[in-house]
């Protein structure tokens, strides 16, 4: 249950979002970010999947209830400005996620860790087509793919990217992820896979001072990878607040009959 006389407000650094907060300042008695119990979002799926990594990074993760003022708005509700907003609040349908920890291993041996709400994701770095080894649960299942690069998506990132890359959209309580190739060339009739959650999935890349290759974590970039270790963050979890009959379940769905 959700303390509503304990909101926090952030708002993306648009003009819109900003003149948005503006108007709701007198609409309750927002409190700062550390007292909060919720925090109302004002800005589109980027600025709410910025939120969502700062608070994981500080470790301490608090329910979202966001506001579209962006341009998409997948994750976010219907902005109706500040009357019945705590109300709202209050009565949203509450939505569990884990994001993906992702473990990146540099040309040099570094290591560097991130996590993904949405994918996690191998793309080529120059025109050099990439080449990576994938295996699932220390078993390689793909010796090598040659392409623009591979994804793996959780639900709620299964309508962003991996989308646009042709990959399967999960419905949120599916407990699987996509694996999905971007621009495969070989094998020419791998279109990807659907996983458990469960599944610990290794990416390899071959010949990677010819062919180097990025890793991006949602928005966090490492460059000249060697290897990278993905699974899901079960220690993790976030949640997603939304209006009733526009949570994210009906969305994942509804967005399958979209012609």
């Amino acid at each position: 249950m959700i303390d509503t006389s304990r909101l926090a407000l952030l708002a993306s650094p648009t003009d819109r979002a900003r003149d948005a907060a503006n108007a709701l300042a007198d609409c309750t008695d927002w409190v700062p970010l550390d007292e909060a119990s919720a925090v109302v979002v004002l800005g589109g799926d980027g600025y709410l999947l910025d939120v969502l990594h700062q608070m994981l990074d500080q470790e301490r993760v608090l329910p979202v209830y966001g506001l579209n003022l962006g341009t998409v708005g997948f994750l976010m509700n219907r902005h109706r400005g500040c009357e019945g907003l705590a109300r709202r609040v209050a009565k949203a349908k509450p939505m569990q996620v884990c994001p993906l920890r992702m473990t990146a291993i540099d040309q040099d041996g570094v290591a560097h860790h991130s996590c993904a709400i949405n994918e996690v994701s191998l793309l080529r770095e120059t025109r050099q087509t990439a080449k990576i080894e994938i295996s699932v649960n220390d078993k390689v299942r793909i010796p090598e793919l040659a392409g623009d690069g591979v994804l793996l998506a959780t639900p709620v990132g299964s309508t962003a990217y991996n989308l646009s890359a042709h990959g399967p959209i999960l419905p949120l309580d599916s407990q699987m992820l996509a694996l999905t190739p971007i621009s495969p060339f070989r094998p020419r009739r791998w279109r990807g896979a659907i996983l458990p959650d469960r599944s610990r999935v290794t990416f390899r890349i071959r010949e990677p001072a010819k062919r180097p290759v990025m890793v991006v974590a949602d928005q966090k970039e490492f460059r000249d990878v060697a290897e990278v270790h993905v699974e899901i963050a079960r220690d993790k979890e976030m949640t997603l607040l939304f209006d009733p009959g526009h949570a994210l379940d009906e969305r994942i769905v509804a967005e399958q009959f979209v012609v």
